[in-house]
C-alpha cells in the first residue's frame, strides 16, 4: 500500500476520533486505532509509531494541511485530544495545499491528451476542477510528454477499452500494409498497449483460432457482436516480460543476448536500459572500459523490434551473441551498405 494511501487512512481515522465526544483519545488510543485501520486495509502493514501521530497532528493543524481545530486536555499527567468545533471534520473543508498540488499534477497529466478524439472530455474536466478549486495553471506548456495525436486509430481505443473491461466480442474489418484488400474477422479483445506512438490491440481471432495484435491505425471500423465472449488466461504483463515491443511469437522462448557497447555510448545504456533484464556483469567487467567499450546481456526473445533498437545505436553496438541474431544484423547492415554505396 501506496504511503500517501497510509497517510489518507490515518488523517481519516484521527478526524474520527476527535469528532467522537463520547470517547476521550490519548496517545496510546490514537495509536491503536490508527493501525487497527491501517491492518484492516491491508493485514501486511507493520503499523506506524507514536512519532508518526504527532507528525499526523501537527499535519491536520497547519494550514498546509486542515486547519483542523484539535486541542489538548489534560488529564493528570496524561493528554487526550480533540476537536474544539466537534462540528468540524477534515471532509467538510475544502482541499488543502498538498492536495492542490496532488491534483495540479494529475491534470499536466490530463492535459497531455488534449485534442486526442476519444478525449474531447478533458478541455471541459479541466476547466471545471481549475475553477472550482482555483487551481490555476499555466497557459504555456511547461513539460512535453512523446505522443503523436495524428496517429491513425486512435479514435477507437476508447472502443477497445470498454470491450475488454465488458467482455464483448467485437466485428473487426482492417487493411494490412502489403494488401489493399479488407480483412474482416470476429475479435475477443483482451490488451491494449502502445509502442513506439503506435497502438495495438491483441485478442483472439476466431476465423484463425490464435490470439494475435492488430495495430489501431489499420481499423477501418469496429462492430459490437452478440456473441459469446471466449475468456483468455494470458497474463499480459507477464506475456511481454521478455520482449521488446509488440511481437511475441507462440511458445517463443527469450535467449541470452550479448552485446558490446561503445564507451561513448555506456552512459546512455547505463541510465536507460534497453531491457529491465540488461546487466553489465561485475565489477571486473567494467575495467574494459578502458579499452574502449563495454558487453551487456539481456535476456528477451528475438524479434523486429529488438533488431530496430541494436540498429538505432549504429556503430555504438555490435552483436557477440547468438549467431541468428548477429547474421541477421549483418544482412540488415549489408543492405543498408549497397543503399549508400
Amino acid at each position: 500500500m501506496s504511503t500517501n494511501k497510509n497517510a489518507i487512512l490515518r488523517y481519516q481515522t484521527l478526524d474520527k476520533c476527535f469528532r467522537n465526544p463520547g470517547k476521550r483519545y490519548f496517545i496510546n488510543d490514537l495509536i491503536e486505532e490508527c493501525n487497527e485501520a491501517l491492518f484492516d486495509y491491508d493485514p501486511s502493514n507493520s503499523g506506524i509509531q507514536k512519532r508518526q501521530i504527532y507528525d499526523d497532528i501537527l499535519f491536520m493543524k497547519d494550514s498546509k494541511g486542515y486547519n483542523a481545530p484539535i486541542e489538548e486536555i489534560k488529564e493528570g499527567r496524561s493528554v487526550y485530544r480533540r476537536y474544539s468545533d466537534l462540528n468540524f471534520s477534515i471532509n467538510n473543508q475544502p482541499i488543502n495545499e498538498s492536495e492542490a498540488t496532488q491534483l495540479k499534477e494529475a491534470l499536466m497529466t490530463l492535459n497531455r491528451f488534449k485534442g486526442m478524439p476519444q478525449f474531447e472530455w478533458v478541455n471541459d474536466l479541466s476547466t471545471r476542477l481549475e475553477s472550482s478549486f482555483g487551481l490555476l495553471t499555466s497557459d504555456e506548456p511547461v513539460i512535453g510528454f512523446e505522443n503523436n495525436p495524428y496517429v491513425s486509430g486512435l479514435e477507437y481505443i476508447s472502443v477497445l477499452y470498454r470491450a475488454i473491461i465488458y467482455k464483448t466480442p467485437l466485428k473487426i474489418i482492417s487493411k494490412s500494409f502489403t494488401k489493399n484488400t479488407e480483412e474482416e474477422y470476429e475479435l475477443h479483445p483482451y490488451y491494449l498497449k502502445q509502442y513506439n506512438n503506435r497502438w495495438f490491440v491483441f485478442g483472439y481471432n476466431v476465423s484463425e483460432g490464435i490470439v494475435f495484435k492488430k495495430a489501431l491505425d489499420r481499423i477501418e471500423s469496429i462492430k459490437e457482436l452478440k456473441t459469446e465472449f471466449i475468456n483468455s488466461g494470458i497474463n499480459f504483463e507477464e506475456y511481454f516480460e521478455d520482449a521488446i515491443g509488440v511481437t511475441v511469437k507462440d511458445n517463443q522462448k527469450p535467449q541470452k543476448v550479448k552485446i558490446r557497447v561503445s564507451k561513448d555510448l555506456w552512459p546512455y545504456v547505463q541510465t536507460k536500459p534497453i531491457h529491465e533484464s540488461q546487466s553489465s556483469g561485475n565489477k571486473e567487467n567494467l575495467k574494459t572500459l578502458e579499452k574502449g567499450y563495454l558487453d551487456i546481456t539481456l535476456q528477451v526473445v528475438l524479434n523486429y523490434e529488438l533488431e530496430s533498437k541494436i540498429l538505432e545505436r549504429g556503430e555504438g553496438f555490435e552483436v557477440l551473441e547468438p549467431l541468428e541474431l548477429r547474421n541477421k544484423i549483418a544482412k540488415r547492415i549489408g543492405v543498408l551498405t549497397k543503399k549508400y554505396s
